[in-house]
């Protein structure tokens, strides 16, 4: 049986831990040669032994998103090797401080911006002529429903969602007529380190695991995927309800 993702390269940021790696272990299983981006290198590289010994394809590329400069050297190593891209999942994140706003650290919701909305925005850029040279670039951003609901807490976490969703719409708009398809997913409670720093009080067994949004993530990164400008309830999707995407 042909495999999903045979002969496309995705780079999939965060993916030491949690969704993203999750979704580099089913990338590399679907055959797709899988770039492991994120500031923990010892992981990444047991990550990448994993995938090789299941007969996967991994490169790791150790970067710290909070850097401008490192965001950057990720970049220019990725374009030094591969004249394309076919998918590029933004998952990496920084969940900042759960306090309320008129108390926000002004630094951590700096660096909520710096790693949820600056990295991306620098990936996109230097990065968009190898999305261009593929015949089908599929870019997935991971947001979050508290991008729009003005949840007490959430902070520079919420903010920083609703302005990478704002630059999706716009990068949307200005890659029309390219073969790049821009798509967001909101995973909706996962079994994450991050998400045991939220929901403290929450029994981490009564939500689905990060291997549960697989199928969705490598759907949107097919060449057979036509999907453009959805936003994508991942709980939704996962139980069949129609209401599961709407325009970003």
């Amino acid at each position: 049986m042909a495999r999903k993702l045979e002969n496309r390269t995705a780079l999939v940021t965060g993916a030491n831990r949690g969704i993203g790696l999750a979704i580099a272990k089913a990338y590399a299983s679907e055959g797709a040669k899988v770039l492991l981006a994120g500031r923990n290198e010892a992981a990444l590289k047991r990550l990448q032994a994993e995938i090789a010994a299941a007969g996967g394809q991994a490169k790791v590329f150790a970067a710290d998103l909070e850097d401008a400069a490192s965001v950057r050297a990720l970049a220019a190593s990725i374009k030094r090797e591969f004249p394309s891209l076919d998918v590029f999942v933004a998952n990496a994140a920084s969940l900042g401080a759960r306090v309320p706003l008129v108390r926000y650290p002004l630094e951590t919701w700096r660096q909520s911006l710096r790693i949820n909305v600056e990295a991306n925005l620098i990936l996109l850029g230097e990065l968009d002529a190898l999305f261009k040279a593929s015949d089908s670039a599929r870019i997935i951003l991971l947001s979050a429903n508290v991008a729009t609901q003005g949840k007490a807490t959430t902070g520079s976490y919420a903010v920083s969602k609703a302005a990478l969703e704002a630059m999706a719409r716009i990068y949307i708009v200005e890659s029309k007529g390219t073969p790049i398809r821009v798509n967001i997913v909101s995973p909706g409670p996962t079994r994450t380190e991050m998400r045991a720093r939220a929901a403290p009080e929450e029994n981490p067994m009564s939500i689905k695991p990060p291997e549960a949004l697989a199928p969705l993530f490598v759907e949107l990164a097919t060449r057979e995927c036509q999907r453009q400008g959805e936003w994508l309830n991942a709980d939704d999707w996962l139980a069949g309800r129609t209401a599961a995407a709407r325009p970003v």
